[in-house]
């Protein structure tokens, strides 16, 4: 009798653990940051001058491993007044590393840094318990090292960020390395099925190129699935980024185009010349996957939610954009606005936010606490 018991009140505990855990995936977190610049300084960061991009990102990952702990603000979003709880990801779009120029440390030394605050010192976990993901994208910076920029590198070439990108984020059976990567067939496009949604991580911003992978991805999964983007650069983007339309396409100088995408140019010759028919591109493809419902992007380095409407004001996409531990438009004058994001995914509801936290709100205090900034919430 006492064996029936205590088996029955096993399996009443395993069962309440269970629909613990269920309830917790309803909502799902993740942590959402952008253009960490390792190799830069920044002139001032709490008491200190001069401090180095590997020292502040140390400072912003020591604030994630807070987020657990933290409780959401008692506002209008997912989760409200919440605990938050497990992170199912920490999101980098791109920028990892600084661009080699004169005086900045090579790819190499900023991917290493990298490594060591992003995953060493992270200590995030899952609903499920194990540790929490990390999903990256390779920036402009990280793409010019590896494939040459218009004015000098020191050394003129270091794909250390790409390579480690690639092999975190594609999982080859064998890693590549720095001498056998090869930036025109080693790709870094990915997908994932998190909690109901497809997330989609393309490289620099979606060009023609980067849309035939994602036409054949979004084939694998129902047409009503939503779907989210998450990439470096913004929807309407800059010429600068494409393929250089003149000469042998070089990078060069003159011409000063960077090819950071496969798509060559077709607007005009020119770096200042807009990107109309290369956003409506986008557009078409947009339009023709109406389960896309968001896009992520840090490059530009101030948070901020917008609707992106494309050159002929036809579409109306919910546009996320990230400030920079380094180069934030606002947070580079006033460190107390220094933030990264939390989205937050209601499962059943089928609703997103997306919080600004500010992680450096009292730069003279010993202990900082998060605040909270903007909050905005899309039905997807």
């Amino acid at each position: 009798m006492f064996k029936k018991i205590y088996l029955f009140g096993c399996l009443t505990l395993l069962l309440l653990c269970s629909e613990s855990i269920l309830a917790q995936q309803k909502n799902l977190q993740f942590i959402w940051t952008s253009d960490t610049h390792f190799g830069l300084t920044k002139p001032v960061f709490r008491n200190d001058s001069n401090v180095s991009a590997a020292a502040i990102n140390a400072a912003m990952v020591e604030q994630m491993n807070k987020i657990p702990i933290t409780y959401f603000p008692k506002d209008n979003g997912t989760s409200a007044g919440e605990k938050i709880g497990a992170v199912e990801a920490i999101i980098v779009t791109g920028d990892i590393s600084n661009r080699q120029e004169v005086g900045v440390q090579t790819a190499s030394i900023s991917w290493s840094q990298f490594e060591v605050n992003f995953i060493a010192k992270l200590h995030l976990m899952k609903n499920d318990g194990s540790k929490s993901d990390l999903l990256l994208t390779p920036g402009n910076h990280d793409i010019s090292n590896a494939i040459g920029f218009h004015r000098p590198l020191v050394p003129l070439m270091d794909n250390a960020s790409m390579v480690g990108i690639y092999n975190l984020m594609m999982h080859p059976s064998i890693p590549i390395n720095k001498s056998n990567f090869n930036f025109e067939r080693d790709k870094i496009h990915y997908s994932q099925n998190i909690g109901g949604v497809h997330f989609i991580f393309v490289s620099a911003w979606p060009d023609s190129s980067e849309r035939i992978w994602m036409e054949q991805d979004l084939k694998l999964i129902p047409e009503n699935m939503p779907s989210f983007i998450f990439t470096h650069s913004d929807p309407n983007t800059e010429a600068r980024f494409f393929r250089n339309p003149n000469g042998d396409n070089s990078i060069n100088q003159n011409d000063k185009f960077e090819n950071l995408v496969s798509e060559i140019f077709k607007d005009g010759l020119s770096v200042k010349d807009s990107t109309t028919i290369e956003q409506h591109g986008l557009v078409r493809f947009l339009l023709s996957h109406k389960n896309i419902k968001a896009y992520f992007h840090g490059h530009t380095n101030y948070a901020e939610y917008y609707e992106w409407v494309g050159p002929d004001k036809n579409i109306h996409l919910p546009c996320f954009r990230s400030d920079s531990p380094m180069k934030g438009r606002y947070s580079s004058k006033d460190q107390t606005k220094l933030s990264f994001n939390i989205i937050s995914i209601d499962t059943e509801k089928k609703e997103l936010t997306v919080r600004e936290c500010f992680w450096n709100a009292h730069p003279l205090e010993t202990t900082q606490n998060l605040e909270w900034g903007m909050t905005h919430t899309i039905s997807y």
